[in-house]
């Protein structure tokens, strides 16, 4: 422990008060955050003399200086700790990875909000209520969602395109803002209604429906009253239905699996009885962590997630009993405001759905555990086949794809020691060079991805090359250029298709001196660099293809006079893509904003080559 930190210093003026504290490092980077009921007390543990746990022997080596932040009480240092975690993802906590291919509905932030189905990254503005255990779960509520609240679910070129109500407002299942029928205000009440219902708050809801009857009643506006009556009875019988079901089992099922730093939490959504929906999570976990900490860390991040705004039912089964469960739900139940359970011995249907997810909670560990270690025995023996002092910690591989020299893009996939890291994977579009001129785009690639690199780059031991020896010699030439600074430059191999291209066959050429080696085709080592080859490949194709469509969707409009971006995008959105554009009447045409008559024919006469 030689950390340069006083320690003696600083603990004399901590409080005993509750909060949340945050250890930095030399770098002013913060590599932990934590919560304590007794600060002094809790910050005191981590200088004693002998500290048993290794990971926090390497924690308190690094610390630099300590943050100290005074909460109210244990729930308001929980809530502060979780939001913590999430802004600085410290390199010694356990974070909970937001998995973006989980689906959501979204409330988007348009003036007239929509409900809709979401999955994937989260670029739209708006709220995202979720994640779902899986699609039918979203479709589902979206259907509820239709019946209790008038809120659209149409798509954005559907509703500025109508100029009528449509079926759902004569089904009463939305009040139609696209065409004026219900006021901007009346149509945010409903908005906000929706919002607290989505977040569990129904209860709520119901009572402001009560007070909006009410008031609408003795201002005599008895047919809105009645409609706040009606949709306060449908509500009330979805919370009724809710009730019922609660005494079938309506609960989340948590199976724990830790084994050699991977820890594995398997979760069954149990509604009405029945199994919802199941998932698996894979929280990212420091070197030498103990279980009571993984275990406590994940419950707190994704029970207290704020903005996953999940449905969360008051009781949760768990796999594994920990020092301060009492503590961590009452915190958890007081934060969220609701009844909240956590239990650990359970008897009949509930040990039967625990036993399940544990089942799949070991076996997801021994899966990861295998392929972790496929992965790491390949590496050594490729370190053997090349004969390298060093250890091999991370490898990129450079592939060409264009269709006749059109849309050139080259692409960039790494792989470190477990496997392929997406998170650095890269595509460049080549431009400027004679079509199909593969040197020249692979010297443009090579070049911008070593421009100006030095040793606290991301610098890589191998880099593959995708092609002939052609393509070695240029790529090794801009590397012996960009890379003069850097203390050891990445060697370079080009993978050369066999004969008749048959997977197996292919040679192996270090760049420089020029040497081929041979790996057998049945070796991991040679799967290992087929695997990055491929990706590369894979990579390469489906950036080309993205590009080419691209430009294939806008050259026929860019080539009409008169048509810009602005006119371009208008066309293409208003009528949802360019064969859309290609089938349109002139009439039809005339219909997309900023498309006058005159240029609704000369756009309809050049795409039918009129």
């Amino acid at each position: 422990m030689s950390s340069g930190f006083n320690a003696k210093s600083f603990l004399k003026n901590v409080t005993s008060a509750p909060g949340v504290y945050r250890m930095y490092d030399k770098r002013q980077q913060v590599i932990y955050v934590g919560k304590a009921k007794d600060l002094k007390k809790r910050l005191s543990s981590y200088f004693r003399t002998n500290i048993p746990n290794v990971k926090t022997q390497a924690l308190v080596s690094h610390i630099d200086h300590i943050d100290v932040t005074v909460t109210h009480s244990e729930t308001d240092a929980l809530l502060l700790e979780n939001d913590y975690i999430k802004q600085y993802m410290p390199k010694y906590n356990v974070l909970l990875r937001d998995d973006k291919s989980y689906p959501y509905i979204l409330l988007s932030g348009h003036k007239h909000p929509r409900l809709a189905y979401h999955r994937g990254p989260k670029r739209e503005k708006g709220h995202y209520f979720g994640p779902y255990p899986n699609g039918g779960a979203v479709r589902e509520s979206l259907h509820l969602m239709q019946k209790l609240f008038p809120i659209r679910q149409c798509d954005d070129l559907y509703y500025k395109s109508r100029s009528r109500p449509c079926l759902q407002y004569q089904l009463d299942r939305c009040s139609a803002p696209c065409v004026g029928i219900v006021s901007d205000e009346e149509y945010n009440e409903q908005v906000k209604l929706a919002s607290l219902f989505l977040r569990g708050k129904d209860k709520l809801v119901i009572s402001q429906l009560v007070a909006k009857m009410e008031t609408a009643a003795i201002g005599m506006e008895y047919e809105r009253a009645a409609q706040y009556r009606d949709q306060i009875m449908a509500l009330r019988r979805v919370a009724e239905q809710q009730e019922v079901s609660n005494h079938k089992g309506d609960m989340d099922v948590i199976g724990v699996d830790y084994a050699s730093g991977i820890a594995c939490f398997h979760l069954l959504f149990i509604r009405d009885g029945k199994i919802f929906g199941s998932r698996s999570y894979y929280p990212s976990v420091p070197a030498e962590t103990e279980i009571e900490e993984v275990l406590s860390s994940f419950l707190g991040q994704f029970y207290l997630n704020a903005d996953s705004q999940r449905t969360i039912p008051k009781e949760v089964i768990l796999s594994h009993y920990f020092d301060g469960i009492t503590e961590l739900q009452a915190s958890i139940e007081h934060a969220l405001d609701k009844k909240f359970e956590l239990k650990t011995q359970v008897r009949g249907d509930r040990a039967n759905f625990l036993r399940l997810a544990m089942t799949n909670a070991s076996n997801a560990v021994a899966t990861k555990l295998s392929h972790k270690n496929t992965v790491e025995q390949r590496f050594q023996l490729l370190e053997e086949a090349l004969e390298l002092n060093e250890p091999i910690k991370r490898m990129e591989c450079f592939d060409i794809s264009h269709t006749m020299g059109e849309s050139t893009v080259a692409s960039c996939v790494v792989f470190n020691r477990e496997g392929p890291h997406k998170a650095d994977y890269r595509r460049y579009n080549i431009t400027g060079i004679t079509g199909g001129d593969d040197y020249a785009a692979m010297e443009q690639a090579i070049s911008r991805r070593f421009d100006k690199i030095d040793n606290n780059g991301k610098v890589p031991d191998l880099v593959f090359i995708d092609g002939g020896i052609g393509q070695l010699r240029v790529a090794q030439t801009i590397v012996d250029e960009k890379c003069v600074n850097i203390d050891h430059p990445p060697l370079l191999i080009c993978v050369t298709k066999g004969e008749g291209r048959k997977a197996g066959l292919e040679t192996f050429t270090v760049g420089g001196s020029e040497q081929t080696f041979e790996v057998a085709s049945d070796s991991p080592a040679f799967h290992l660099m087929l695997h990055i080859r491929d990706e590369s490949h894979r990579f390469a194709i489906t950036g080309h293809r993205n590009k080419r469509q691209k430009t294939r969707n806008t050259s026929t409009l860019e080539s009409i006079a008169g048509v810009g971006p602005k006119r371009r995008k208008a066309l293409l959105q208003h009528l949802g893509g360019i064969q859309e554009v290609k089938g349109a009447s002139v009439a039809e045409l005339t219909k997309v904003p900023g498309i006058s008559l005159e240029m609704a024919q000369t756009i309809h006469d050049a795409l039918r080559g009129g």
